[in-house]
């Protein structure tokens, strides 16, 4: 479904990041892995990827820094040739009480998932405009539709992003540039790890589908996103949350 295509995926070495990167490089993309801190995770997922017989590159750095998404829109050009897909994925939290929240707080999250996402989104629009194709996929959250207590500053980075990207795919459609948002719901990943037991039951008591998503969930439409399976859908949000938000 993507042989031939190469995408560039932020957070893109743990979690719903190396589920799509993982689901990419089995349709045949070409995928560069970007993140921040963790080494190990980037080099095993570099090795794991390898099995599929694509190019993998890994580039570590800051979304929030301007400069990283230059670099890394310029290393995809030098060893893809073209970049087809992005993949806005990296986020952080750092949740509090809206009266214990400081402005470093709200900030930081703000750079991260919102100020990242506007960098990547420039640098690789910028070269799809110029190709006059591409898909770039934004990942927002529930919590950016419904709001969560102690979320704040992650529900306005998400709320955000969905504004970003029906923006932009109003901008950037008469180029055959597709912007399309993945909303999910709870997803089992490193974060959710430390919940109890007796929490993630709760939380599986307001999902319709009675469990909590998979990374892998996520994954599958991001493939149908970044595919020709897509190729009238642009300035969406699509909702991937077992049903918790009806």
């Amino acid at each position: 479904m993507l042989k031939g295509k190469s995408a560039i995926i932020t957070g893109g070495v743990r979690g719903i990041g190396k589920a799509i990167a993982e689901i990419f490089c089995k349709n045949g993309a070409n995928v560069l892995l970007c993140y921040r801190s963790n080494d190990a995770a980037a080099e095993k997922t570099e090795d794991e990827l390898a099995q599929y017989g694509t190019q993998v590159e890994i580039l570590k750095g800051d979304v929030a820094d301007p400069a990283f998404a230059v670099e890394a829109v310029a290393k995809a050009k030098e060893k893809f040739g073209r970049v087809d897909i992005l993949v806005n994925n990296a986020g952080i939290t750092k949740d509090k009480l809206l009266m214990r929240m400081s402005e470093e707080d709200f900030d930081s999250v703000v750079d991260t998932n919102l100020k990242g996402a506007f960098y990547f989104l420039k640098e690789a629009g910028n070269v799809m405009v110029k190709q006059k194709s591409g898909t770039i996929i934004n990942l927002s959250s529930i919590v950016g539709v419904k709001g969560n207590p102690g979320q704040v500053n992650y529900a306005a980075s998400k709320a955000g992003v969905i504004g970003m990207t029906m923006s932009a795919a109003k901008e950037l459609g008469r180029r055959n540039v597709r912007v399309n948002a993945i909303a999910p719901g709870f997803v089992e990943t490193d974060m959710t790890d430390a919940l109890t037991n007796d929490q993630k039951s709760k939380m599986n008591e307001v999902i319709s589908l009675g469990r909590m998503g998979l990374p892998e969930d996520i994954a599958n439409v991001a493939l149908f996103l970044a595919s020709d399976l897509s190729q009238y859908v642009t300035a969406q949000t699509i909702c991937v949350d077992g049903g918790m938000s009806i």
